[in-house]
């Protein structure tokens, strides 16, 4: 499904979010602590945005993906970053790699999100941090009511605008299976991690969790 809509998906992901994706990534790179020096793990990158922010950084930046045409616009886009085709529930890397390890927008994705979180997790050295940037439910008028027209029927009909209107039914369906941002957080500490904690932001659509490898 991504590999179909790989040739759109840079400019749905700027329609739907009207540019403001770029900021949002922003700020998980800044609780990655993406910097000169410090090697970071990029997961599910798709298109490679949020390993290519990071990488403007001075970070030292892989970016995984499990689609290889989403990887394909990654390379074209910045071919000066390690771009590599892998699975997030079994990564190709040793314990400790990294010093950071990231995920914008593909945690619903996984198959088994306690799995990714973990393989994420063990990648990264003591003292780094795992950072999940995801869309989450808000579930208070009047926001609620605008994010269930914006995704229950505006996005599958830019879907169908696009040629992919499946895709983009997914979409949605993917958000509301995902855990809330306590859930989420939740999860991140059952994982070992600690000082566990995250910003809600867009007004409560957007959830950028972090946690620290004891």
């Amino acid at each position: 499904m991504f590999d179909r809509i790989a040739g759109v998906y840079d400019l749905m992901n700027g329609v739907m979010t009207a540019g403001l994706h770029h900021r949002w990534r922003s700020r998980a790179a800044d609780l990655a602590g993406a910097s000169p020096s410090k090697a970071v793990l990029d997961v599910a990158t798709g298109t490679g945005d949020l390993a290519i922010e990071m990488a403007s950084r001075g970070a030292e930046v892989v970016g995984m993906d499990f689609a290889p045409e989403m990887l394909a616009n990654a390379r074209r886009k910045a071919p000066r970053i390690r771009f590599e085709q892998g699975d997030a529930q079994a990564l190709a890397y040793e314990d400790a790699s990294f010093d950071a390890a990231t995920v914008g927008f593909g945690a619903r994705n996984f198959g088994d999100l306690r799995l990714g979180l973990a393989e994420m997790a063990r990648v990264v050295k003591p003292g780094g941090r795992v950072v999940v940037l995801e869309i989450t439910t808000p579930t208070k008028p009047p926001l609620s009511t605008f994010f269930s027209l914006w995704f229950d029927r505006l996005v599958p009909a830019l879907g169908r605008v696009a040629g992919d209107s499946d895709a983009y039914t997914y979409l949605p369906a993917s958000v509301k299976r995902f855990p809330d941002a306590p859930a989420l957080a939740a999860l991140l500490h059952e994982l070992g991690l600690r000082d566990v904690g995250w910003v809600l932001t867009a007004g409560g659509i957007i959830a950028l969790h972090h946690g620290t490898k004891p």
